[in-house]
């Protein structure tokens, strides 16, 4: 198969300013609205367990809106490009394949694996100023061993008991998981913010997976389409591209 590793252009990610400053500004509320619900939790008792060099988290699906993508993809260098349409074909070739969602995670997790952008020698992420809005709103309110694909599976059914009880019992999840709920609420401004710009600037939203819609956002027959409006065209250059499907590229309309 032929691999088309595509670079920005100012016909592709420059001209979006007024979508992409939407989501600037969000992500800047948002890092003083979560630092300080940060501080008053662990005033209170509350422990966040997320930390330089951790990444369990970072061979999760994760879907964005193009208008989170565009900021990453004016960040990347060609060399990160070419990595992240890589990951992208890997994702789709995983969402032709998966017979149901919980399958398409867990392969995700396990076989697409980890972000091309996570430094494995540092457990950083490369870029980490641009990360998208549920890079940024993933906390874990328990030990970083439990956000590892492997670990649930892994749990003997006593041990699984065991995690239902604490999360139960930990404030600030949601009683389901160990991840911290209010941070993950506190992000959904970003979301709104994304989607009103897109429909204000663009006449449609556009959401899907973070290595797809970053690949495609250098794309400038793609975003000529996305410009004009015009999903069916926007559609057509993702599938001649081989990176249409719709687990992963969806559009709505204002």
């Amino acid at each position: 198969m032929t691999r088309h590793f595509s670079t920005p252009s100012s016909a592709s990610v420059l001209p979006h300013a007024a979508v992409t400053d939407a989501v600037k500004r969000g992500y800047a509320r948002y890092t003083r609205q979560s630092g300080a619900w940060l501080k008053g939790y662990e005033q209170r008792g509350g422990r966040v367990f997320c930390g330089a060099g951790c990444f369990g988290c970072c061979n999760m699906p994760i879907r964005v809106s193009l208008a989170e993508a565009l900021i990453t993809a004016q960040a990347l260098t060609d060399t990160e490009a070419a990595r992240m349409e890589a990951h992208a074909r890997a994702v789709l070739a995983n969402a032709r394949s998966a017979p149901d969602d919980d399958t398409y995670v867990d392969r995700h997790r396990r076989e697409v694996g980890y972000c091309p952008l996570l430094n494995r020698e540092s457990g950083s992420c490369s870029r980490y100023d641009v990360r998208p809005t549920r890079c940024r709103d993933t906390f874990s309110a328990l030990p970083a061993r439990y956000c590892a694909a492997e670990t649930w599976d892994d749990m003997p059914r006593r041990e699984r008991e065991e995690y239902r009880r604490e999360v139960a019992r930990t404030p600030g999840t949601d009683g389901e998981v160990h991840y911290i709920a209010p941070l993950e609420h506190l992000s959904e401004p970003v979301w709104a913010a994304a989607a009103k710009a897109m429909r204000q600037q663009w006449g449609l939203e556009a959401w899907g997976d973070f290595w797809v819609l970053t690949t495609l956002a250098r794309d400038a027959a793609f975003m000529a389409q996305i410009g004009r409006g015009d999903a069916r065209g926007a559609w057509k250059v993702a599938q001649s591209r081989g990176l249409a499907h719709s687990t992963v590229l969806e559009f709505g309309w204002a």
